[in-house]
């Protein structure tokens, strides 16, 4: 082969020799295409603006916004790339397009160039994209607790409360739980969404199935290792509090709502993906609610009604939502918010992770 090739994925390309291959055979491409493609791989990782493409492809000769949008659609199909859920080019809305897959040099006989820098900055190794992205859903989890602990505490602490019970104690017991529920919800969902993504390839396709499974496993766990606690400490437990369906029904509308929000975007907008998350937990929440199951707000007021010597009481919560008492409107309403709360900042840290992988500020 000519000195200057690139490998990527099952694909060859020889800008010298003017060709492409994919598992040995040619794929056709005109001149024009040919040219925007090695320019867009050897520039791997990094933004080529329209501009560039005009200058350096079209070398100047006037065309509309519709020859490069239809050369990156030829492109895309002929590489087999789907531009809702790019594996090779990405959109980048206003500003051009940027080569995502890795990209190793071939033919010259030299070691790390340029390109493979660029690769190794911009696709960093399966491990540490899954550590990333799913500490970053960690994260997102423990910020969603905190605000959903200030609400619980700040309602819990104004009630009455029984003598020798502070606010402020009410307030930080209920901040730190909600923390860390938080924080291994967040850690479930967060890790089930980035293994999914990097097992097949595709960043938030598979967030559902990844969302679920994560959710699933952390609300088993939790509700398991919550019980044994109450039967160990108390000698009963409450039964019914939150549990693996869930975590799995919540993480599965947080994987749907980052896919939903990243859907025809190659570069992820962060506001649309925290409101498509954020919706979708909303609703989630809103449905477990419905259907019987219980959240953090549910999981509470149970806690407190099955255990006739506690201080916790959420009763008169319901007032804020026309309820005499936790009852199913105040439930309903506050899954709802949990789930907003949960789905937006968990999908909202890992877009912002998302973005430092590929480069994307």
């Amino acid at each position: 082969m000519a000195t200057g090739g690139f490998r990527f994925d099952r694909f060859v390309l020889d800008p010298s020799d003017r060709q492409l291959r994919r598992d040995g055979l040619p794929v056709e491409l005109n001149a024009r295409y040919l040219d925007a493609l090695a320019l867009l791989v050897r520039e791997q990782g990094r933004l080529v603006s329209k501009n560039r493409f005009l200058d350096e492809v079209w070398r100047g000769v006037p065309v509309t916004d519709e020859a490069l949008t239809q050369c990156i659609k030829t492109l895309r199909r002929q590489l087999g790339d789907d531009a809702a859920s790019p594996r090779f080019i990405e959109t980048v809305p206003k500003h051009g397009y940027r080569f995502i897959a890795p990209v190793e040099r071939v033919g010259d006989g030299s070691g790390p160039d340029a390109v493979t820098m660029a690769r190794s900055e911009a696709q960093p190794q399966p491990w540490r994209r899954v550590l990333l992205l799913g500490s970053a859903g960690t994260i997102g989890g423990g910020i969603a607790g905190i605000f959903g602990g200030l609400f619980y505490g700040f309602a819990g602490a104004f009630q009455p409360l029984q003598p020798g019970m502070g606010a402020v104690s009410v307030l930080l017991v209920l901040l730190c739980l909600n923390i860390v529920v938080g924080l291994l919800g967040g850690a479930g969902v967060g890790f089930g969404i980035a293994l999914a993504g990097v097992a097949s390839g595709r960043p938030w396709q598979w967030g559902i199935a990844g969302g679920a499974a994560g959710g699933m496993v952390v609300g088993a766990l939790v509700k398991l290792l919550g019980l044994d606690a109450f039967n160990l400490l108390f000698g009963q437990s409450p039964g019914d509090i939150a549990g693996a369906p869930e975590g799995a029904l919540l993480g599965g509308a947080v994987g749907f709502g980052a896919w939903l929000g990243n859907r025809g975007a190659g570069s992820p907008l962060l506001g649309r993906c925290i409101a498509a998350a954020a919706v979708a937990g909303a609703a989630a929440g809103m449905l477990i609610a419905l259907i019987g199951g219980r959240l953090m707000g549910g999981s509470l007021d149970l806690l407190a009604r099955s255990f006739p010597g506690s201080r916790l009481r959420l009763g008169d919560m319901g007032g804020l939502f026309g309820e005499s008492g936790f009852g199913p409107v105040s439930q309903v309403l506050t899954a709802g918010l949990e789930g907003l709360l949960f789905g937006g900042c968990v999908v909202g840290a890992m877009v912002l992770a998302r973005r430092s992988l590929s480069g994307n500020g």
